[in-house]
């Protein structure tokens, strides 16, 4: 066999035993508020985000991204035709959970459940994301609400303590 051959066969064998894709999957922390790209493991980026108030709360669990739609209009929300705008959607429930552009307030939950990012955020996500990668939801946002509370109320500020460090 000649040589050029045995380098296609090597090439080819080398191409079919590396991965194509990284490894992407999204992590929302509900009870920071916060949204991971994870890409083979590390953080790609990341953003506030803004969860389902209480009685509307996003539910935690496992997911996966089952559409991508850059313009998109809601048929839930406002009740009772819909017609609220949802652009950089990206679908992760048939039953109305999503991530997509929206008003992220600094207070923290404020949605009807899904799952909604910061203007810059949302469109790289969106770009960066696949449809079929998972996204895993976690927390509470009522964590982050009490600790927000905390923070505000001054219990906070002036807890630490001190280090005596001897030679």
């Amino acid at each position: 066999m000649n040589h050029f051959k045995q380098v296609v066969r090597f090439t080819v064998l080398l191409l079919m035993a590396t991965p194509l894709f990284a490894y992407k999957e999204i992590v929302v922390d509900l009870s920071e508020q916060m949204a991971y790209a994870i890409e083979d493991g590390f953080v790609a980026f990341e953003g506030r985000v803004s969860s389902g108030v209480m009685g509307r709360d996003t539910p935690p669990g496992e997911y996966r991204i089952l559409q991508k739609k850059r313009y998109h209009k809601s048929n839930l929300w406002p009740k009772p035709k819909g017609g609220a705008k949802m652009n950089y959607m990206l679908r992760l429930s048939n039953t109305g959970i999503a991530m997509h552009l929206g008003h992220v307030p600094k207070k923290g939950p404020a949605s009807h459940g899904c799952i909604r990012m910061k203007n810059g955020f949302a469109q790289r996500m969106f770009k960066w994301a696949r449809v079929g990668i998972p996204v895993y939801v976690e927390g509470d946002a009522l964590d982050y609400v009490h600790f927000r509370n905390w923070v505000r109320d001054g219990s906070y500020a002036g807890d630490y303590g001190t280090i005596d460090y001897h030679d």
